[in-house]
Protein backbone atom coordinates (compact mmCIF):
# COMPACT_ATOMS: atom_id res chain seq x y z
CA UNK A 1 0.00 0.00 0.00
CA UNK A 2 1.05 3.45 -0.84
CA UNK A 3 0.62 6.16 1.85
CA UNK A 4 1.95 10.08 0.70
CA UNK A 5 1.85 12.84 3.68
CA UNK A 6 0.06 16.31 2.43
CA UNK A 7 1.13 19.19 4.53
CA UNK A 8 -1.51 22.17 3.36
CA UNK A 9 0.25 25.66 4.19
CA UNK A 10 -1.31 29.09 3.76
CA UNK A 11 0.33 31.91 4.25
CA UNK A 12 -2.80 34.31 4.58
CA UNK A 13 -3.64 33.06 8.15
CA UNK A 14 -6.53 35.29 9.58
CA UNK A 15 -5.14 34.96 13.04
CA UNK A 16 -1.77 34.52 12.63
CA UNK A 17 -0.21 36.00 8.65
CA UNK A 18 2.55 33.81 7.34
CA UNK A 19 2.68 31.03 10.65
CA UNK A 20 4.05 28.22 8.16
CA UNK A 21 7.41 30.77 8.22
CA UNK A 22 7.99 31.58 11.66
CA UNK A 23 10.93 30.69 13.57
CA UNK A 24 11.03 28.22 16.24
CA UNK A 25 14.52 27.81 17.74
CA UNK A 26 16.55 27.73 14.32
CA UNK A 27 14.00 26.34 12.24
CA UNK A 28 10.60 27.57 10.33
CA UNK A 29 7.57 25.51 11.68
CA UNK A 30 6.87 24.34 7.94
CA UNK A 31 10.30 22.74 8.00
CA UNK A 32 9.60 21.03 11.26
CA UNK A 33 6.38 19.46 10.40
CA UNK A 34 7.87 18.07 7.27
CA UNK A 35 10.64 16.91 8.63
CA UNK A 36 9.18 15.25 11.83
CA UNK A 37 6.56 13.76 9.10
CA UNK A 38 9.50 12.90 6.80
CA UNK A 39 10.50 10.32 10.09
CA UNK A 40 6.92 8.13 9.63
CA UNK A 41 7.74 4.81 8.76
CA UNK A 42 4.79 4.50 6.44
CA UNK A 43 4.88 7.58 3.61
CA UNK A 44 6.55 6.94 0.69
CA UNK A 45 6.36 10.32 0.20
CA UNK A 46 5.99 14.03 1.79
CA UNK A 47 4.55 16.98 0.00
CA UNK A 48 3.84 20.45 1.22
CA UNK A 49 0.76 22.13 -0.74
CA UNK A 50 0.59 25.61 -0.24
CA UNK A 51 -0.89 28.84 -2.25
CA UNK A 52 1.84 31.40 -1.48
CA UNK A 53 5.20 31.81 -3.39
CA UNK A 54 6.90 32.72 -0.30
CA UNK A 55 6.53 29.26 1.27
CA UNK A 56 6.71 27.29 -1.81
CA UNK A 57 10.30 28.48 -2.25
CA UNK A 58 11.30 28.08 1.08
CA UNK A 59 10.03 24.48 1.03
CA UNK A 60 12.52 24.24 -2.22
CA UNK A 61 15.40 25.52 -0.35
CA UNK A 62 15.26 22.93 2.12
CA UNK A 63 14.87 20.56 -0.46
CA UNK A 64 11.63 19.95 0.26
CA UNK A 65 8.91 18.74 -1.73
CA UNK A 66 6.21 21.17 -2.59
CA UNK A 67 3.40 22.24 -5.48
CA UNK A 68 1.77 25.34 -5.81
CA UNK A 69 -2.07 24.87 -5.26
CA UNK A 70 -4.78 26.85 -5.68
CA UNK A 71 -5.79 30.28 -3.04
CA UNK A 72 -9.54 29.54 -3.29
CA UNK A 73 -9.54 26.36 -1.28
CA UNK A 74 -12.03 26.32 1.87
CA UNK A 75 -9.94 23.19 3.55
CA UNK A 76 -6.79 21.52 3.77
CA UNK A 77 -8.98 18.28 2.19
CA UNK A 78 -9.60 19.81 -0.92
CA UNK A 79 -5.79 21.26 -1.27
CA UNK A 80 -4.67 17.58 -0.97
CA UNK A 81 -7.24 16.30 -3.50
CA UNK A 82 -5.76 19.14 -5.72
CA UNK A 83 -1.80 17.63 -5.13
CA UNK A 84 -2.78 14.16 -6.30
CA UNK A 85 -4.83 15.16 -9.31
CA UNK A 86 -1.04 17.47 -9.97
CA UNK A 87 1.10 14.61 -8.65
CA UNK A 88 -0.95 11.61 -10.31
CA UNK A 89 2.34 9.96 -11.13
CA UNK A 90 2.94 9.09 -7.30
CA UNK A 91 -0.48 7.08 -7.46
CA UNK A 92 -0.76 6.78 -3.84
CA UNK A 93 -3.76 4.22 -1.68
CA UNK A 94 -3.93 6.63 0.88
CA UNK A 95 -3.38 10.11 1.63
CA UNK A 96 -2.55 11.91 5.31
CA UNK A 97 -3.66 15.29 5.41
CA UNK A 98 -1.04 16.38 8.19
CA UNK A 99 -1.58 19.64 10.08
CA UNK A 100 0.78 22.26 9.06
CA UNK A 101 0.77 24.18 12.62
CA UNK A 102 1.93 20.95 14.87
CA UNK A 103 5.95 21.73 14.77
CA UNK A 104 6.65 18.81 16.86
CA UNK A 105 4.04 16.18 15.15
CA UNK A 106 4.87 12.37 16.61
CA UNK A 107 5.89 10.56 13.58
CA UNK A 108 4.23 7.73 15.36
CA UNK A 109 1.18 9.65 15.35
CA UNK A 110 1.21 9.22 11.55
CA UNK A 111 2.34 5.42 11.73
CA UNK A 112 -1.00 4.99 14.30
CA UNK A 113 -3.21 6.59 11.02
CA UNK A 114 -1.83 4.39 8.48
CA UNK A 115 -1.69 1.35 9.99
CA UNK A 116 -5.24 1.52 10.34
CA UNK A 117 -5.94 1.02 6.50
CA UNK A 118 -4.89 -2.61 6.96
CA UNK A 119 -8.52 -2.71 7.43
CA UNK A 120 -9.76 -2.66 4.14
CA UNK A 121 -13.28 -1.09 5.66
CA UNK A 122 -11.59 2.18 6.65
CA UNK A 123 -11.95 4.61 4.24
CA UNK A 124 -11.67 7.85 6.42
CA UNK A 125 -9.53 7.63 9.63
CA UNK A 126 -8.32 10.16 12.24
CA UNK A 127 -7.34 10.37 15.87
CA UNK A 128 -8.95 10.75 19.12
CA UNK A 129 -7.30 11.39 22.78
CA UNK A 130 -9.19 11.21 26.09
CA UNK A 131 -9.74 14.73 27.77
CA UNK A 132 -8.27 14.69 31.57
CA UNK A 133 -9.38 18.00 32.38
CA UNK A 134 -12.81 20.38 32.99
CA UNK A 135 -11.63 22.73 30.95
CA UNK A 136 -10.74 21.02 27.73
CA UNK A 137 -14.34 19.39 28.27
CA UNK A 138 -15.91 22.56 28.44
CA UNK A 139 -13.91 24.44 25.62
CA UNK A 140 -15.45 25.08 22.95
CA UNK A 141 -12.32 25.62 20.80
CA UNK A 142 -11.35 22.13 21.49
CA UNK A 143 -13.49 19.46 19.73
CA UNK A 144 -15.11 16.25 20.87
CA UNK A 145 -15.97 13.11 19.40
CA UNK A 146 -18.18 10.43 20.37
CA UNK A 147 -17.35 7.07 19.00
CA UNK A 148 -18.50 3.39 18.98
CA UNK A 149 -17.22 0.12 20.04
CA UNK A 150 -16.18 -0.70 16.67
CA UNK A 151 -14.02 2.93 17.06
CA UNK A 152 -16.11 4.68 14.09
CA UNK A 153 -16.94 8.30 15.13
CA UNK A 154 -20.71 9.03 15.91
CA UNK A 155 -20.54 12.32 16.17
CA UNK A 156 -18.17 15.52 16.89
CA UNK A 157 -18.82 18.26 18.70
CA UNK A 158 -17.53 21.91 20.03
CA UNK A 159 -19.68 21.00 23.15
CA UNK A 160 -19.40 18.56 25.64
CA UNK A 161 -20.47 15.22 24.83
CA UNK A 162 -22.23 12.70 25.67
CA UNK A 163 -24.42 14.74 27.69
CA UNK A 164 -23.86 13.83 31.23
CA UNK A 165 -27.57 13.97 31.92
CA UNK A 166 -28.60 14.40 36.42
CA UNK A 167 -24.94 15.37 36.87
CA UNK A 168 -23.57 18.24 37.91
CA UNK A 169 -20.68 19.71 35.17
CA UNK A 170 -18.57 19.38 38.19
CA UNK A 171 -19.31 15.93 38.31
CA UNK A 172 -18.56 14.76 34.44
CA UNK A 173 -15.00 14.04 34.47
CA UNK A 174 -15.98 11.49 36.95
CA UNK A 175 -18.39 9.62 35.51
CA UNK A 176 -17.86 9.68 32.13
CA UNK A 177 -14.71 9.22 29.28
CA UNK A 178 -15.07 11.96 26.81
CA UNK A 179 -12.49 11.96 23.85
CA UNK A 180 -11.13 15.03 22.40
CA UNK A 181 -10.61 15.24 18.80
CA UNK A 182 -7.29 15.19 17.62
CA UNK A 183 -7.11 17.13 13.92
CA UNK A 184 -4.94 14.91 11.41
CA UNK A 185 -6.84 12.76 8.60
CA UNK A 186 -6.43 10.28 6.45
CA UNK A 187 -8.49 9.14 3.47
CA UNK A 188 -8.34 6.32 0.64
CA UNK A 189 -7.73 8.36 -2.72
CA UNK A 190 -11.35 7.12 -3.95
CA UNK A 191 -12.58 8.40 -1.10
CA UNK A 192 -10.93 11.80 -1.41
CA UNK A 193 -12.03 12.18 -4.76
CA UNK A 194 -15.71 11.67 -3.56
CA UNK A 195 -15.83 14.26 -0.58
CA UNK A 196 -14.47 16.97 -2.37
CA UNK A 197 -17.68 17.21 -4.28
CA UNK A 198 -19.63 17.33 -1.44
CA UNK A 199 -21.37 20.77 -0.88
CA UNK A 200 -21.27 21.93 2.91
CA UNK A 201 -23.93 20.31 5.24
CA UNK A 202 -26.25 21.89 8.00
CA UNK A 203 -24.36 20.00 10.41
CA UNK A 204 -20.93 21.43 9.29
CA UNK A 205 -22.09 25.21 8.81
CA UNK A 206 -23.81 24.61 12.66
CA UNK A 207 -20.46 23.39 14.37
CA UNK A 208 -18.08 24.54 11.82
CA UNK A 209 -16.22 21.27 12.09
CA UNK A 210 -15.55 20.02 8.11
CA UNK A 211 -15.65 16.18 9.14
CA UNK A 212 -19.43 16.68 9.66
CA UNK A 213 -20.43 16.93 6.21
CA UNK A 214 -18.55 13.44 5.41
CA UNK A 215 -20.61 11.39 7.92
CA UNK A 216 -23.98 13.45 6.81
CA UNK A 217 -23.55 12.00 3.32
CA UNK A 218 -23.08 8.22 5.17
CA UNK A 219 -19.83 7.90 5.22
CA UNK A 220 -17.97 6.70 8.02
CA UNK A 221 -14.96 7.98 9.71
CA UNK A 222 -13.26 5.29 12.01
CA UNK A 223 -10.76 6.73 15.04
CA UNK A 224 -8.02 5.37 16.81
CA UNK A 225 -6.74 6.40 20.52
CA UNK A 226 -3.37 8.35 21.23
CA UNK A 227 -1.86 9.38 24.56
CA UNK A 228 0.04 12.23 22.19
CA UNK A 229 -0.64 15.45 21.42
CA UNK A 230 1.36 18.24 20.17
CA UNK A 231 1.88 21.81 20.43
CA UNK A 232 -0.70 23.59 17.98
CA UNK A 233 0.69 26.95 16.56
CA UNK A 234 -2.89 29.26 15.86
CA UNK A 235 -1.87 32.49 17.24
CA UNK A 236 1.32 34.48 18.15
CA UNK A 237 0.26 33.85 22.45
CA UNK A 238 0.52 29.92 21.08
CA UNK A 239 3.70 30.28 19.45
CA UNK A 240 5.30 32.00 23.00
CA UNK A 241 3.89 28.97 25.18
CA UNK A 242 5.68 27.16 23.08
CA UNK A 243 8.87 29.15 23.18
CA UNK A 244 8.41 29.39 27.03
CA UNK A 245 7.58 25.70 27.50
CA UNK A 246 10.44 24.24 25.39
CA UNK A 247 13.20 26.47 26.65
CA UNK A 248 12.44 25.69 30.13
Amino acid sequence: MKIIGVIPARFASTRFPGKPLIDIFGKSMIRRVYEQASKSAMLSSVVVATDDQRIFDHVTSFGGEVVMTSAHHQSGTSRCHEVVEKLSHLLPDVVINIQGDEPFIDPQQIDLLANMFSDKKIEIATLVKKIRSSDELFNPNVVKSVKGKDGRALYFSRSPIPFMRGAEQTEWMQKGTFYKHIGIYAYRTEILKEIVQFPPSPLEIAESLEQLRWIENGLAIYTSETDFEGFAVDTPEDLAKIINTLSV
